[in-house]
């Protein structure tokens, strides 16, 4: 697969589902755009994201804490804040760790 030094793009998704699924260019670029988007609009209402094999994208509230300028060492409150996290899957893991 042709791709960027390092970084999984779009337009490299793209260029596989193009190869692999004879869709156009075009609609290739289209439905990855659509998948992603899928993908934002469910975690913009909270919801995790789970793909099989792959992992999933989880959602996390943080309350407010205390926290420390490491510089300065003055304590400082740090807001309340929606994060997300990525788990990968066993499977995920394993392929990684076999290289």
């Amino acid at each position: 697969m042709m791709r960027s030094v390092g970084t999984l793009t779009r337009a490299d998704l793209a260029e596989t589902i193009n190869r692999k699924m004879g869709f156009s260019r075009a609609e290739s670029l289209d439905l990855v755009e659509k998948i992603l988007a899928k993908m934002c609009e469910a975690m913009g209402n909270g919801e995790n994201v789970k793909i099989s094999g792959f992992g999933s994208f989880v959602l996390r509230d943080k309350k407010e804490r205390i926290g420390r300028n490491p510089k300065t060492g003055i304590e400082v409150p740090i807001t309340p804040r929606r994060v997300m996290t990525f788990r990968a899957s066993h499977k995920l893991k394993d392929r990684i760790a076999r290289g």
